[in-house]
């Protein structure tokens, strides 16, 4: 773009009005990106303030996080950028291809406030089990999303499963 914008103020000398036209085209667009660009990032900066959501993570040695997260996002993305979950050992969000490997523990007092475990879940979970057996405050953090019902809630990282350290 930048060729192209010399090219055509080189040439510009032989055509003045078309020279001054650009120079007008150049500042309005200027102008007008910088005025869009000032207002979207004051009403995007609300509206990012207004979709925080404060979690508690407690890692697998007992260290309590204070985690940020929006509404919307997963969980996993949340605990991804805390550094509590290795963002390479899930690459995806999508169930189909998800190994548990963002498996986590939910507190007691905040069962009631998720959505029930779909098939997909409960049988990647089961599968995924050390002991076959599904803990019932097991939950994949690639299937929960964020929203301010849960804010303040307490969520167990547990330790990494030996074949994921490696």
């Amino acid at each position: 773009m930048a060729v192209a914008l010399h090219r055509l103020t080189s040439q510009s000398h032989r055509l003045p009005s078309l020279s001054s036209l650009l120079t007008k085209s150049l500042i309005a667009r200027s102008s007008a990106t910088a005025t869009s660009t000032t207002s979207s990032s004051t009403s995007s900066s609300k509206k990012v303030a207004d979709r925080i959501v404060r979690l508690s993570a407690i890692d697998f040695e007992g260290k309590k996080h204070e985690i940020l997260g929006l509404s919307g996002h997963t969980l996993l993305k949340a605990l991804t950028n805390s550094g509590l979950i290795d963002p390479a050992s899930h690459r995806l969000e999508e169930i189909d291809a998800c190994s548990a490997e963002c498996e986590v523990n939910i507190a007691q007092e905040w069962l009631d406030k998720l959505p029930p475990r779909s098939y997909d879940e409960e049988y990647v979970l089961k599968r995924n089990s050390r002991a076959r057996v599904l803990n019932k405050h097991s939950r994949l953090a690639c299937q929960l999303t964020l929203n301010h019902d849960l804010q303040g809630m307490v969520v167990a990282v547990p330790e990494p499963k030996p074949w994921d350290t490696n």
